[in-house]
Parts: structure tokens; sequence; C-alpha cells
């Protein structure tokens, strides 16, 4: 995982004192050192902790003119040559060599730089068959390159400067393995006789397209060749490399035809395609190149004519992620699995209906590449992305990452505390306060990383109170609470120390450590409390480089290539202080060797054995006891290309999970603490399915793959969210996403990553609640019930559990007979919930998210919508009562949402909660015309009516205030035959009869209205009945009758609230008042 940090960095570079309309042609990081060809010269910078430039080539003006500009470059893969071919055909080398001048960048300590010098060896015409031709860019070898020619072949050249000719692949099928070679002289005087004879072959003249690009892969001997239709050829290579060109075999055609660029993942056996649409497709070269996915900004609002194709692609290096360049704007950082981790292309909205093009009048901070990006490259550590922009001379961008290689290789990391590292800080992830996750940016001293640049591994102890950080050599130690670091005293031990690897065990730090002088590996134990010599604690030399290791407990996991696996049982003597001589020993308690044909593997964790908490209390087992501090069994392999297996350690049996895993987290048996939320969960991982939770199976054998419960459909990440770790206690995923920052002072904006939350009880929840585990689900709820996003996690538990019954009703819709369940888990899932204050609120909100058709079956398993209203109602909750008023409307009917909404319209009179009673007064009116339809359809009142009034519940419904039967209209002799206490108030409803001006929905709600504001007149209120008015949008008419017979009283409070800020709002409200108390008052004096 890749994220970028900080401000872009800006490398200028020299202009030429002759004019040229030509771009950057080459850029290329190698051993900390990049290379950037121009049309008129070129530079050679350290892209080490010091960008400083170590030395340059200019080109006088009678060589640019005789020979030409600059047009393509390649560099040798050992630095020592540069070959660059210019626009008439000239090819120089370059011979690149290292002086004994340092450069001093400052402060005591050297740089380790050295100037460099660059002379010209070798300036030769290549003797191509055409002056008209067009030329690729260069591909090589440590002996040999290789370029293509626009009329379909390729022309081989050594670093000695042998020109061996043209030769091309067989025009008929882009699959056909027939290579034929052109025959030309041979004008190079150390030009071999072989090479005259290897060529002089039959040769057909091929019809194929112009090859624009070359792409050559040495691990996996694969070369690619782009031709300008589109059209992508794989070939072979044989071990000797390019030099054989007989042995360049064309295999097969790869992509849709509209092929732009290309970049190989060799470690992971990838090939991402860039396409003239601005997409990149994925394909697997192991799977005979099928394709695995495509990524592309199309879901966030830019299309090809934003974009514009894709120019360049580049991996980083360890091929988890990679940059895409696209020709028209901008650069954005993909993971494998297609989240979009960094994007210098502002993001306007999934969907937003206007254009995201910035137009240039558009008044906006400079956005980097605005003009497209031309080339990328990654540095060797994946710390920096180089970047520069189309048609751009004058500078390099260069764009800080921080990154966090999450269960992968020789480092363990905690999921409970998220750390990205950059080159020399930390980005931590400050996690104590959930609702607003921090990142708190790191600098690591000055004397060690100065020395030990860059960072390169980082572990997080089992408690994530301490950090392990170990760069070129040594290591340090920090303490998160105290805030201190430990450093050894000892400069020489630390220079003696190139850790490979990093793992906490308990107390204890272990170091992999390879010793220079021997090629051999050790690990080495240390004490958190001293980092010196006579402090350590044990030396265990290893057989070989391990793979990936892991610490369970008191046992060690170390594996070799090709698939070794050694496990050590640690013992500790003596107490671990700094006043004792502890002693630790090492057993080797398993040995395995396992012969497959798969990938080799990432990383690999320790499965525990589960022992659920009930039974180890059953059975009188303390938490300490060894019984639960058992060997595991059983390990989880995630392999390299992505497949996630489990091994049982008995007897090496290796059972296929999944596939395109990214990262996974094993939670089972990871906490002691009591407020652990994921205890039953085994493990969850990470893909481009999103998150999956992985839960134990109740059978006699709980790691059966088909008995799992995977795939949780809740977990699935925003593309932009990169998750980072757990936090156990909290019930939630932690995640990283870019945000960036504009500043009026600088040219560039700022990124900064922004850690986010998302639970996972629900998912807990739901997984006990089907497991009839009811109390132990509400025991889990009980222990969350005082975490930030504990309503929101109900809330969506409920919301799932509801939307997946819809999904089975309208599946078994056509069935004839569906056998129903005792208990849904609907039903379970309300029975839960019920036990919270937050029941009504979770209920009232998931009825909003859903169709109202389906209202019916939620409120039969939550409850009946009158009954929870009236709950709301006694608690004084006025706002979430108003949310079920639509509700009941819906499933009792318009004359019972009429009854309940003026109940709570004149309680929030009450409470002066003015804007919820305009919202009230507004469904009054619109409601009514409904109610008042179904009442001129029949006299009598209909059956669900009388129900809901007269064969209620157990809730007791308090006294009815005569004044509201009034104001609804009601009969003056149903008003003096039934007994307010007991006669329900829908009786009244149904008789009404409407005022002669009025229509019966109006009334009710004006007399409300005007007797509230009458009430607020006689006590003198008038900051009140102004915001009553303004809340509830009443007629004016109601003030003016008010204060035309006192204008002394009106111009009074008047006064008084014009001079008061607090009621600028309403100043509006008192300038019509006073025009028309004005208009008045002139018209009774004439």
């Amino acid at each position: 995982m890749y994220m970028a940090y900080g401000y872009p960095q800006v490398i200028p570079l020299e202009q030429g004192q002759y004019p040229s309309s030509q771009k950057i042609i080459y850029l290329k990081l190698i051993n900390r050192l990049l290379l950037v060809v121009s049309p008129l010269h070129f530079e050679l910078w350290s892209s080490s902790q010091h960008r400083v430039r170590l030395g340059r080539y200019k080109r006088d003006g009678d060589s640019l003119q005789r020979e030409g500009e600059n047009l393509q470059a390649v560099w040798s893969p050992d630095t020592k040559l540069i070959a660059i071919l210019t626009s008439s055909f000239y090819l120089h080398i370059f011979k690149v060599q290292f002086t004994e001048r340092k450069v001093q960048i400052g402060g005591k300590q050297p740089s380790g730089l050295f100037l460099a010098t660059i002379t010209r060896v070798l300036n030769e015409q290549v003797p191509f068959d055409g002056n008209d031709l067009a030329v690729s860019n260069i591909v090589c070898d440590n002996k040999h390159m290789l370029l293509g020619l626009s009329d379909g072949s390729m022309y081989s050249i050594s670093w000695k400067g042998e020109f061996y000719g043209a030769f091309g692949l067989d025009s008929s099928q882009h699959n056909d393995s027939e290579v034929t070679s052109l025959s030309h002289s041979l004008a190079n005087s150390i030009a071999s006789g072989e090479a005259e004879r290897a060529f002089a072959s039959n040769y057909r003249v091929s019809k194929k397209s112009a090859i624009v690009q070359l792409e050559f892969c040495v691990s996996m001997r694969l070369l690619l060749v782009l031709y300008s239709d589109g059209q992508l050829v794989s070939c072979s290579v044989s071990k000797k490399g390019l030099k054989p060109v007989e042995s360049i075999k064309a295999e097969k055609s790869l992509g849709n035809g509209d092929a732009v660029c290309t970049s190989i993942a060799g470690d992971q056996l990838i090939l991402a395609v860039g396409t003239r649409r601005g997409v990149v497709e994925l394909f697997d070269l192991a799977d005979s190149g099928s394709l695995i996915r495509t990524v592309s900004l199309y879901d966030w609002g830019y299309t090809m004519e934003d974009t514009g194709s894709v120019s360049c692609i580049s991996w980083t290096p360890d091929n988890s992620a990679f940059a895409v360049g696209w020709k028209l704007r901008g650069l954005t950082v993909w993971s494998v699995s297609g989240c979009r981790l960094m994007s210098t292309i502002r993001q306007i909205g999934l969907s937003s209906a206007s254009s995201p093009v910035v137009k240039p009048n558009q008044d906006c901070k400079y956005e980097p590449l605005m003009g497209g990006t031309s080339l990328m490259q990654w540095d060797d550590y994946g710390y920096r992305l180089y970047a520069i922009e189309e048609g751009s001379l004058e500078r390099i961008l260069a764009f800080s990452f921080g990154k966090c290689c999450l269960s992968r290789g020789v480092s363990g990391m905690t999921y409970v505390r998220q750390v990205i590292y950059g080159e020399d800080r930390l980005l931590v992830v400050q996690s104590e306060d959930t609702d607003e996750l921090k990142m708190l940016h790191l600098n690591l001293p000055v004397s060690y990383i100065s020395q030990n640049w860059p960072v390169q591994h980082v572990a997080a102890s089992k408690d994530g109170m301490y950090l392990a950080v170990a760069g070129l050599h040594g290591l340090i130690l920090y303490d998160i609470r105290q805030k201190k670091w430990r450093v050894f005293g000892d400069i020489s031990q630390e220079q003696k120390i190139q850790c490979k690897g990093l793992l906490w065990l308990g107390k204890i730090v272990v170091v992999c450590n390879y010793i220079d002088s021997s090629n051999m590996y050790e690990l080495l134990f240390y004490p958190r409390y001293h980092l010196d010599q006579s402090s350590l604690l044990c030396r265990k030399p290893l057989l070989a480089k391990p793979m990936v290791m892991d610490v369970y407990e008191d046992y060690i996991l170390v594996t070799y290539r090709p698939f070794d696996v050694h496990i050590f049982h640690v013992k500790l003597f003596g107490e671990l202080s700094p006043t004792s001589t502890p002693d630790l020993q090492l057993s080797t308690v398993r040995e395995l060797s396992i012969m497959t044909a798969k990938s080799h593997p990432a990383a690999m964790r320790f499965i525990p054995d589960q022992i659920p908490r009930d039974s180890a209390l059953d059975n009188h087992i303390s938490s300490s006891s060894d019984l639960l501090v058992r060997e595991p069994a059983r390990c989880l392999i995630l392999r390299a290309n992505g497949e996630l297996s489990l091994l049982d350690l008995d007897d090496g049996r290796e059972r296929e999970l999944t596939n395109s895993v990214e990262l996974f987290w094993v939670t089972c048996g990871q906490s002691e603490e009591k407020t652990n939320l994921i205890e039953d969960v085994s493990w969850l991982d990470y893909g481009y399915r999103g998150m999956q939770v992985w839960y134990p199976s109740p059978g006699v054998d709980s790691f059966k793959q088909e008995d799992f419960l995977q795939l949780d459909p809740d977990l699935e990440f925003d593309r932009e969210v990169y998750p980072l770790g757990l936090l156990p206690n909290a019930g939630v995923v932690v995640g990283v996403s870019q945000r960036m920052s504009f500043s009026a002072c600088t040219e560039f904006p700022c990124f900064e990553p922004t850690p986010q939350a998302q639970t996972i009880l629900h998912c807990l929840l739901r997984h006990l609640l089907q497991r009839n585990k009811s109390e132990e689900a509400l025991r889990l709820a009980q222990i969350s019930a005082e975490k930030p996003h504990f309503s929101h996690c109900l809330e969506w538990l409920l919301f799932t559990v509801f939307d997946a019954e819809i999904s089975r009703q309208n599946v078994n819709k056509n069935q004839v007979s569906v056998q129903k369940q005792n208990v849904s888990l609907l039903e379970k899932t309300c029975d839960l919930i019920r036990n919270f204050p937050e029941y009504l609120d979770v209920v009232v909100s998931v009825a909003r998210k859903t169709d109202g058709r389906h209202w019916a079956d939620l409120f039969n398993a939550a409850g009946r919508s009158t009954e929870l209203f009236e709950d709301c109602f006694q608690r004084r909750w006025y706002r979430t009562a108003a949310c079920y008023i639509l509700v009941i409307a819906k499933l009792e009917g318009p004359a019972v949402s009429q009854y309940c909404a003026l109940r709570l319209l004149q309680a929030t009179l009450d409470e002066s909660l003015y804007e919820l009673a305009g919202e009230l007064v507004r469904f009054l009116l619109r409601s009514g015309r409904d109610y008042e339809q179904a009442s001129a359809d029949s006299d009598r009142l209909s059956p669900r009516f009388l129900g809901y009034f007269l064969f209620r519940s157990s809730y007791r419904r308090p006294s009815l205030d005569k004044r509201l039967l009034t104001s609804m209209n009601c009969s003056a002799s149903l008003l003096q035959c039934y007994d307010f206490e007991t006669t329900p108030i829908s009786f009244f409803l149904g008789n009404s009869t409407s005022f002669k001006d009025q229509s019966a929905h109006i009334a009710p709600v004006k007399n409300i209205l005007e007797n509230h504001a009458s009430y607020l007149m006689s006590g003198k209120e008038l900051s009140k009945l102004v915001a009553f008015v303004k809340g509830t949008q009443f007629d004016l008419v109601v003030l003016f009758d008010l204060f035309r017979h006192d204008m002394r009283l009106w111009k009074a409070y008047n006064m008084t609230l014009q001079s008061h800020p607090s009621f600028a709002e309403y100043h509006d409200l008192l300038d019509d008042l006073e025009e028309k108390l004005s208009s008045t008052a002139n018209a009774e004096e004439k």
C-alpha cells in the first residue's frame, strides 16, 4: 500500500542555449541514481536522501546541427554506460565514472555522494535501411540493445557498438514464431562475421504496423512488442538475453487492440496495458494472459475526453501498486485490487453531472501535471515517484510516498497499531479516540536516519505501544506512551547490524540480521529496555535467507526457499529486567519441506486453536494456562499471486480458500481483553472483492473450507479507502484515503493521508444471531454500547437483515409453499436492538431508507408504528416521533397520522421547537387533503381506524386536552357526551364537520397556531413569537392583528429586536410587518 504525503518537490533542470520543441525523452532510476535525458543534454542526479546533481553532459551546436537532437536513450543495468540515438540516427555511447570528490551537503557527517565524470566512448551512425524510418524506445540487457522500427522490424546493437542488423517477426500472424532477418552491409568495422551469417537467411518483407514500444522483463525472459495499430504481441527470449535474436519467438497477442503503452510486474506476473480509452487493463501472465480487471477514473466523473489516453505506467518496486499517467491531465496510483491510492486530479464526486474538466478561466489552485504526464519512475524503495509533465523541459516533480507492507515478508505488524512509514518518518494513526482518527507525523532522530537512510522495516508490538524501526543499519525503538526513542549507545554495534526483518516476541524485539562477511543470516533477540551487545539474549544462526517469518506467543515460524518451514519454541529463564541476567533458549519443534508448484509465499501467519471462552471457564482453564498456549497446528499462507490457503502443519496438507487477496489479519487468539469484539472471527482478508470476514464453523472440523461463512457483503470499502488494521475494542476497521489541501503561498497542494474508520460490529452481531447465539450477541452489544459507532452499527445491522429478508421474499414469491421459520432473523435482530434506547431511532431510520411497500413486514417484527410513536412521545423524543408520522400515514391511514401529528404539533410548540413545528404544519396541510377525501367517501369509521384506538396494546393513553378537541372542530354534542379520559380522539375526528370558510384539515392547525401565538403575546415573549412565525411560516396577519391596536408596544419591541444581533435573521419579517402597520396607521389618520 502506497499513500502520498506532503508537498511535491521540484528538481530543476538546466536549460540549453539552443531552442528545442522536443520533450524530455528518457527518465530512469537505478541504484539510487536518476538519469534524465533531454533533446540537448542529459543530467545524472542522486535519488537518495539528498537530491544532488552529480554530473551532466551538454552537446555543442555543431554536434546538434550535424547529428540532430537526442531522440531515444537507454541506460545499462550496471549504470556504467548510457546509449543515446539522435534524430539523424547517430548512436552515442557514454561512460559514467565516479570520482573521489565527495559532495558536502552540510553537517558533521559526510554525505557519501561522489561527483561523476561522463565521457563519450562511441559516436557512429546506425546503418538503417532508409532515412525515413521512425524508431521506438530502446530496451537492453547487460550486453545488447534492441529498438523497434516503423517498418515493423527490430534492430539489434551491442553495448560495444556492434550493429547486428534488423530482423522481423512473421507478418502473417502475430502468434507465428517464425523469425526472419534483414541482411544488409554492416558498416561497423568491429561487427562479427557470425552475425552476418546469422542474418543472411531468407526474409519476407514485413507489412506490419510500426513498432512504437518495446518492453523487456529479464526475470520472465519476456519481450512485449507494441504496434501503432494497438496490437500487442508477447515474445519469449532465450536465457542468453537479447543477443540470439533468432530465439526471440512471438507467442500470442494480448489486449483488445487499442493498447498505447505497457508495463510488466515481474514478481506478480501481471501485465498492465494502457489503452486509447484511458483505461488500464491488467492481465495475468501466469494464466495465459487472461484479463484480471480494468481500472479507470470513469467512476470519479472523468472520461477519456478529460484525461486523454494513457501515456505511461510504472509499477512500484514490490509490484503491489502502479502509477498511471494520462496524456492530457494528471496521474493516479492504484493498488492491484483497484483501490485508488493517490491522484493529482481533483475529485468532483462520483455522481457529478458537471464536467470535471478545469477550465482555463476558473479561479482555482494549481493542480500538478495539469498538462498531462509524459514519463514516470519510482525510486528503488518506492518512497518517491518522479514525474515529468507533458511538453516540459524545465523540471521534474517528485511525490513523496509512505507505504505499509501489511502481512508480507519477514517483518511482523500488529493490526492494532496502524503505521505508514516513509523514507525518514512514520505516519502513525492515533486511534485512542475513534470519533476522530488523526495521523501523526513522527520524524525519526536525525542522528540515526542521516547515517542509515532510508527506513526499511517497521514492526509494532502486540499491544501497539512500542515501535521497532530499522534503516540501512541497526534499529531504534519508540515508546508511544513516553514519546521517547531508544537507540544503540555504541554506533559500531549499530553499524554491524543489517536488518532484514523485525518481529516482536512479547517484550523482546527479534532482528533478522544479515552478516555481510560470511553471507549468512541470524536471529538476534534484544530486550526492549536496552539495545546493546551486553543485553543480547540469544543469537540463532539461520540456514539461509528467510522468505517469511511470524511469531505467536512463544513460537517463531521461519520459512526458507523453496518452501521449507521451521518452527522454534522460545524459553526464557529468569526475569526480563535490567537488574537480572535472563537466558533465552530456542529449540526446533517442527520442520517441514513442502514440494509445490505454486508461487512462493508472501506471508504466513499462525492460526491459534480457538478455545471458546465459555468452555475454558467450564473446564476451569485460566487465560494464563499452558493449555491455552498450545503450539499452533495450522497457519495461513498468502502467496505472491494473491492466493490464500490454509496449511496443516501436522500433515503438510494445504487447502486453498480464496484468491485475489492483498492482505489479511489473523484475529483469533490475539487478545486476552474482555472487550475484544472480534474474538469470534478467525481472520479477515482484503482484495478486489472488498473485506471478507471468516468465521469458524460449528462443525467437528472448525477449519473445513466449505463450512466457513465468508464474503460478507457489508464490508466493501470505498475504492479510495485502503484498510490498514483493526481496533478490536471498538469493532472497527481503520483505513486511509488521500485528501489534498491548498494554500495561497504554495504552487502545489499538500497531499494528506486521512484515516477513516468502518465498523464491523454489525457483521459480528448478525453472525451470532444466525447461529442462534442471542445471549452472546446481547453481551457483545452491551460491551459495545459506549462505542462511538454503536448507533450506526445497530442501524446497519437491522438494514442489512431487513434487506436480505426482502430479497428472500422476492425469491420465494412464486413458490407454492415456503416453510416458515419459528423465529426469523429479522425478529431476532429487533429483539436484540430493543434492549437499547437507540431502538426507536434505529427502526424509523431503517424505514426511511427502504421502500414503503415493505414497511408492514418491518413493523410486524419491530412493533406497531403507533406504539413506537407513543413511546417516543412519552419520552419527549419529538424529533424521532415526527419521523414516525409518515410511517403511520402509510400503515394506519391519514386520520391516525393527523391525530398523532396534531398532538406532536402542540407538544413541539410548548417546547419552542418551531422548525420542527413548521415541518409538522406542512405535513398536516398536505396529508389533510387525503384525510378529507377519505371522509367524503364514507361517513362511518373504518375498522382499521377504530382498531387502533379501541384495541390498543398495553400502552395507556394520557388524558386528552379538551382544547385540542375543540380546535379539531368536533361537534358540541360529542364533546358533552363522552368522557375525555376514556374516549378516543378518533371518534370525534370521524364525525367532525367543516368550517364554512375553511377546510376541515386547515381549521385545527390554524386554531393551534393562533392559540400559541396568543399565548406568546400575552406573555410578551416577542422573540419567541417572531421565531414561531418564521419557523412555521404562519401568516403575518396574526402579528398584524396583535400590534395594530398598540403601536407604541410595537415600536418598543421593534427597537429591541433591531438592537440584538441574534435576531438579524428576522429583520426581513419585521420590515414587512413595519410596512403594513405604517400603512394602516396612515389610513386611520386620514
